[in-house]
Formats: structure tokens, sequence, C-alpha cells
């Protein structure tokens, strides 16, 4: 018995252009109430665009269709594949999709207002049809599928029909201005459009501004291939040292993140820094930001020599070279013998350390870099009965940033508020200092020790006002 075979109509202006389906005025601004000319308009869903004129207006009309003098209430177009349908009657948008055969491959009944990506809605390559009907009035379409959406039918299917919308996307697209995109719920309406001037990073001769975007390093889009929490072996130019290292369990390495390094006291070891969180900040990390880094010192006695400022920049080249890392949010911590190290980076490392936060810290070394006339962002905590790191000495390292941070070093003339003798800690921010980099001085009774508490409390208020200042940044 011979098979029958369906053969798909081909509809020829079925659809005629009738009376106006909707009109959508504007008129786009800056943030100045001037017009902006020449930007581009689009309607994302419909696949419509346009320019304003020199008044900052545009105008999209599209006519509703109608069929044999029976105008109906609603509008459909294709753009590169994709239907865009409105319906505002009762009757609904019926969608057929037949292979060249005639074999029907999809039949769908849609609302509303939407779109639907009809090359999603078959597997293979080759041309097809889709035959379009709202109430008497149709229309068939002739498109074609490279047939790469490599999936079952039903997939292909639902993958399309995710994209329905009742929504329609504006978006505003100007040379100098941030892209704008609103949601329109109605098409027959008038709009006012502000689009706000990009913002521009200024430029300094060296450092970045509070707040400034990102600074990708070359190491974004790369593969990481050593433990994401633990320890490794590093080869640097005088030998090997062990790295104690935590990256955030969801790591995206095209997203910059910021880098903290944490430097042991005398006595101390990597491992002990990253046991306790890296000074207490790794768990202030609630929305995993930052890669926390601990190298190992050179030994008990003198854990960080001059060597070990050539150990930094290997290390440091060598986690922007292979991580995805915002360079311009590098930080360092330590205490004691590892706050001395830090404060000694904050020297001469000006132009790749952000800010540094030292715990009991001196200004004085084994080896101390010559210094550079250069801010940075820099936070102190001090014991008042440390008998090791004196008050005085922490004093003597505060004042040499104070010098450095603001005119003329007129910041050493602030008298800043310390701890009176009760009560809780004292955190002190310099006014006087370059806004850029900011001064914190924080003050309590207490010993050489890094995690300060205040009274009746079991936790230390160190790491808190650690992360707050670094978050200025």
């Amino acid at each position: 018995m011979k098979k029958s075979v369906w053969k798909p109509l081909v509809f020829v202006c079925t659809l005629a252009v009738g009376a106006n389906a909707f009109t959508l005025t504007g008129k786009v601004n800056d943030e100045q109430g001037a017009a902006v000319s020449g930007a581009s308009v689009l309607l994302v869903q419909n696949g419509l665009s346009t320019k304003t004129d020199d008044k900052g207006e545009f105008k999209f009309t599209q006519d509703e269709m109608s069929v044999m003098g029976r105008v109906l209430p609603g509008y459909i177009s294709v753009n590169n594949g994709v239907l865009s349908f409105s319906q505002r009657s009762s009757e609904p948008v019926q969608v057929q999709i037949f292979d060249m055969m005639g074999n029907r491959l999809m039949s769908e009944t849609l609302y509303g207002s939407g779109s639907l990506d009809l090359q999603a809605c078959v597997k293979a390559q080759g041309a097809y049809y889709a035959n379009v009907k709202i109430g008497s009035a149709q229309r068939s379409i002739r498109f074609t599928s490279n047939g790469n959406y490599g999936a079952s039918f039903g997939n292909g299917q639902k993958a399309a029909l995710a994209k329905l919308s009742t929504d329609e996307t504006l978006k505003v697209i100007a040379d100098g201005f941030d892209t704008l995109s609103v949601i329109l719920n109605k098409l027959d309406t008038n709009v006012l459009l502000t689009v706000k001037k990009t913002k521009a990073e200024p430029q300094y001769a060296y450092g970045w501004g509070l707040k400034n975007d990102p600074v990708p390093t070359r190491g974004c889009g790369k593969t990481w291939n050593r433990v994401k929490s633990g320890s490794y072996d590093f080869q640097w130019s005088k030998g090997k040292r062990t790295i104690r290292i935590d990256i955030p369990d969801n790591y995206d390495n095209n997203k910059p993140y910021r880098l903290v390094f944490g430097m042991h006291c005398m006595g101390g070891w990597a491992g002990g820094v990253q046991q306790e969180g890296y000074y207490g900040l790794k768990p202030l990390d609630t929305e995993k930001t930052t890669i926390f880094v601990a190298p190992e010192g050179n030994g008990n006695q003198a854990p960080w020599g001059q060597d070990d400022y050539l150990l930094f920049d290997e290390l440091l080249a060598d986690l922007q070279s292979n991580l995805c890392i915002d360079s311009s949010r590098v930080f360092s911590t330590g205490f004691s013998y590892g706050s001395m190290f830090s404060n000694g980076l904050s020297w001469n490392h000006q132009d790749v350390l952000r800010a540094v936060a030292v715990y009991e810290t001196a200004e004085r070394n084994i080896w101390l870099p010559q210094r550079k006339k250069m801010g940075i962002g820099w936070m102190g905590v001090l014991g008042l009965q440390d008998d090791l790191c004196r008050p005085e000495m922490g004093r003597a390292a505060r004042d040499i940033i104070l010098e450095l941070n603001s005119e003329g070093g007129k910041a050493k003339n602030e008298k800043a508020q310390e701890y009176g003798g009760n009560g809780p800690h004292v955190c002190y921010d310099y006014t006087t200092v370059e806004e850029r980099f900011p001064v914190r001085w924080c003050t309590q009774n207490g010993g050489h020790i890094w995690d300060h508490k205040d009274p009746g409390q079991q936790k230390s208020w160190v790491p808190q006002a650690t992360w707050e200042f670094f978050n200025k940044f």
C-alpha cells in the first residue's frame, strides 16, 4: 500500500498589514537632561532596532494582522529563526513545524506575548516549514537549521519553549554611556530613559582609586593544577619553600579574586597561620572573594630576611600568572616578626600591595628596604602592655606611614585617640591622610598577642576590624 505524504501548504500574503498593533515612543537623555542622539535602541525579543534622532527621540510601530478585512489584535514576526508573537484576544497562537516530507515535528499552542526559537525545535540539519495560525489568519514560514543542537527532539522543544516571555526588553546602547536595559510589560507606551556616562577610572602615577574596577592578571582563564586547599612546594631562585594556600571551592578562573598573604611570627609556621584562618580573616570571607596564602619563613630565629623580599616577588608573580587575581587588591598581614616583614613590604612594594595589616609591629627588622616616597593603606594593632614590640616601636612604624600618606607629612601632627584604660578597644581612622591611602590605628590593653579581645568577649575583634579595613578598597 502506498504511503500517503502530507505536504505543507505555502500561504502567500495571508497576513496583510492593517491598523496599529503598538506604537512605542520614547526619549533618551543623559543624567543632566541633555538629549542623547544617535543611540541604538533595540526591542530584543522582537528583533527590532532604531536610532534616536537629534532630539534623542525614537519610535517603534508594529502593524496589526488582518485577514479578509478582519483586524486581529496581535502580531507575529520572524527574525533569524526566532518567532516573536503577541496575542491580545482569547485566540491563541498555534504553531506547527513540518519537515520537507510533510511530517509534523511539533504542535504547540501559545498564549500572550513572547518568542519561540524555531531552529531549536528541530534536531537535524535541513529545511523546514512552520505553520503559524491566529484564529483564521495563517502564515507559513520556511526556515533552515544547521543541526548543531545535539539534543533529542523533546529536549530541543523544551529549550525553545523556555525562551517564552511575557515581557519585552528595551535596550539602549550609546558611545560613552553604560548600556541600559529596561523591561517593558506593555508596548503601547511612551518612555523617558536616562543613561549614565561610563565611569572613567582616574589615572594615577601609581596605585588605584577607592572602589576601582578589578584589574585581572594574566592567570585569568588558566587552569590551576595545584592543591586548592593545603600546601605545595614552590621552587624559587633560592631553593624551595612550602606554601599554604586556600582557594574558594567555587573558584571561577574568569573572575579576579582578592589575594591576602599571612606572614607567621618567629617560632611560628605557615601551617599555623592556615589553621588560624589567616589571622581570622578566612571565616569572614562568606562571599568567597579571596585567595589566602601563607609562605613558610626561613627558619625560626629569623624567619624573614632580605632574601624573603625576593621570595615575595617571585611567589606573587607565580600566583598572578596561574590564578585569576585582582592585581589591585593584594594585601599582607602578619604578627610580630610577620608584621615587621609586612611592614617592610609596605615601604617598597606600594606599586603591588594595596594595604597591610600589622599586629604588634615595629619600625625595625634584621633587614629593611629603602623607603619609597609612596603611600599605601596601613592598619596597625597595638597592645599597650607589649614588652617585645613595645608601643613606641609600633607608633614609630605608624608615623613613617603617616608621613608617606599625607601631604608634607601633616598627618603626623594629627593626634589619634587611643585606648584609655577601660572599656572596649579603640580604632582610630586618620582624617588628614590621602583618601586613597587610609591609616587605621587600633589600641587596647594587652601583651604581645595578635588576637586581642574586648572585656567579657571570647572572640577577638581584630579580624573584623581588619576585614572592614580591607573592604575600604
